[in-house]
């Protein structure tokens, strides 16, 4: 199963104080808008979303269709196709995608430890 580009999406208190950190740590802007209080940095291969406001928790980030760098890739499994074979392992989705529709679309799902996953597909 191709899940896409991996990233944590982190819950934030200031927006400003954690991109100051987190360009200490060598990550740079990849998207976002800091006026709306999120941004996507980047550290190589590392991807980081910084979110205040918008959720409780850290949230695991799948991209069905991109890379790393947000471009689309030629090959990957659509979400709807990752649900239909998570649904078929007994996995609980706590969120579903319309499987009558094509484009883009997101599932989440919760694993045994309560950490919570959106695969968010952009295309």
């Amino acid at each position: 199963m191709k899940l896409g580009a991996f990233s944590i999406s982190l819950t934030v208190k200031d927006i400003q104080k954690s991109k100051a950190f987190y360009e200490n740590l060598g990550f740079s802007d990849l998207g976002g808008d800091i006026n709306q209080k999120w941004l996507i940095l980047k550290n190589g291969n590392a991807i980081i979303g910084l979110f205040e406001g918008m959720f409780d928790n850290n949230i695991i980030t799948f991209n069905p269709g991109w890379d790393e760098n947000a471009q689309n890739v030629e090959e990957f499994d659509d979400v709807r196709i990752i649900q239909e074979h998570l649904k078929k392992c007994g996995i609980v989705l706590t969120a579903e995608a319309d499987t009558n529709t094509n484009g883009p679309a997101h599932i989440t799902l919760t694993d045994p430890d309560g950490n919570n996953i959106l695969i968010d597909q952009h295309r």
